[in-house]
């Protein structure tokens, strides 16, 4: 006989706490009740207030750096763990350390690997992510693994806009698979950025491949981080004669100055996910929120159902 599914349990970690709510909601669901105790010296502690022994747990946090948001994740993975919960799901909307997913020079790390093996360590039994910095860092896995892409809620969203001329532009050569993806789903026209970068988040030249005179152009990237490429990116293609700039980037990390390069750029608008929190208001950044999509597939996940048709590219 199978045995019957036993009710899901949603957990957030802190910086999450408000797409978790989002989630729960959708997923019809409340948020289970755990407890971050805090010592003097920044020690903290998470504690189920309540019984997870043979659940399926989905424990909602992103780890964007500092350490302390990764470090909660692993806190509350354990305890699950040690509570006898029967499944783990990490559901990371933002994998942080995901750029450091190969060694670029000499004596560096492999910090994603060695995150992913410190997850599964931890306790978690299955990751639910959003676009990874690379595909490929499913991979570092052992544990089944949900790579979800959030032009499941950004494609609607630029279908509404109604852009006459539209063309898809990646910031980087890196980005142009996605920009491809985007270009095929929309009809559109395609163009590149090509950049040299003279140290980490600091470009020293950008060149544009592709024709963007009179175009409303779209902007595709996983993550802004200090938007200095964006920026660049969308001052360049209206002095080629540009219409219009547009930015969709999923995960809005915006360290540095990133909001006030923001609002003295050319961009039009910059469409982000709320994977994780925005630190500050800017009129120029619009949020879509991701957590209906984190929902269903949770609800697939945990009845066992295919999540294929999330896919959208």
């Amino acid at each position: 006989m199978s045995t019957p599914l036993t009710e899901a349990k949603i957990f957030s970690c802190t910086q999450s706490r408000d797409l978790a709510e989002k989630i729960a909601a959708s997923y019809g669901s409340k948020l289970g009740n755990v407890i971050t105790s805090t010592y003097s010296d920044g020690e903290y502690q998470p504690s189920f207030e309540e019984s997870v022994r043979g659940a399926r747990l989905f424990i909602i946090g992103s780890t964007n750096p500092g350490a302390d948001n990764l470090m909660e994740m692993l806190l509350m993975l354990d305890a699950a763990k040690r509570a006898s919960a029967r499944h783990i799901t990490a559901v990371m909307p933002y994998f942080g350390w995901a750029r450091q997913d190969r060694k670029d020079k000499p004596r560096v790390p492999i910090a994603a690997k060695m995150i992913a093996s410190i997850l599964e360590t931890a306790g978690a039994t299955r990751i639910i992510t959003m676009d990874l910095h690379a595909d490929q860092i499913q991979g570092f896995f052992e544990k089944p693994v949900d790579h979800l892409f959030a032009s499941t809620v950004f494609l609607p969203y630029l279908r509404n806009l109604n852009l006459d001329d539209l063309t898809i532009a990646s910031p980087d050569m890196g980005g142009s698979k996605r920009a491809y993806a985007y270009s095929k789903e929309l009809e559109s026209d395609v163009v590149i950025c090509y950049k040299q970068r003279e140290k980490a988040n600091i470009i020293s030249h950008m060149e544009l491949i592709g024709d963007v005179t009179g175009k409303n152009v779209v902007l595709v990237d996983d993550m802004v981080d200090t938007a200095g490429t964006l920026t660049k990116a969308a001052d360049l293609m209206i002095e080629r004669g540009a219409k219009s700039v547009r930015a969709i980037c999923t995960h809005p990390v915006l360290s540095g100055g990133a909001y006030e390069r923001v609002e003295k750029s050319k961009l039009s608008e910059l469409i982000v996910t709320d994977s994780i929190p925005l630190r500050k208001k800017c009129d120029k950044i619009k949020v879509v929120s991701c957590a209906e999509l984190f929902a269903d597939v949770m609800q697939r996940v945990h009845g066992n159902r295919s999540i294929s048709s999330k896919f959208l590219m």
